[in-house]
C-alpha cells in the first residue's frame, strides 16, 4: 500500500491493529487534523493506551504502520496479548 490513506481507511486499519481490544478513534474538531486513539479492555471499562497521530503520519501507510507497531509493542510489554496483525497491502 503506497497511496496516501484517507481518514476512514486509517481508522479501519487502526481499529484492526488492536484486536481483541476495543479501539476508539476520532478526529477532534479543533482543526489540527490529528487522529486520537484510545485502546480499551474488552469490557470498555479500562483504558490500556492512548495516542495522538498527526495527519502527516496516518495518511502515510509506512508511517502509520510504524506508529501502530510501536503502540502494539508498548501494550505487549505491559502484558496485553494482541491478535496477530500486519499492515494491509
Amino acid at each position: 500500500m503506497n497511496a496516501p490513506l484517507r481518514f476512514n481507511e486509517a481508522l479501519l486499519i487502526t481499529d484492526r491493529a488492536f484486536q481483541p481490544y476495543q479501539c476508539i478513534a476520532w478526529a477532534p474538531q479543533d482543526g489540527t487534523g490529528e487522529l486520537d486513539i484510545s485502546v480499551l479492555d474488552r469490557t470498555s471499562t479500562r483504558l490500556l493506551g492512548r495516542s495522538k497521530i498527526p495527519s502527516s503520519t496516518y495518511c502515510d501507510p509506512k508511517k502509520l504502520a510504524s506508529i501502530l507497531r510501536q503502540s502494539r509493542d508498548e501494550l505487549s510489554s505491559k502484558g496485553y496479548i494482541l491478535a496477530p496483525w500486519s499492515m494491509p497491502d
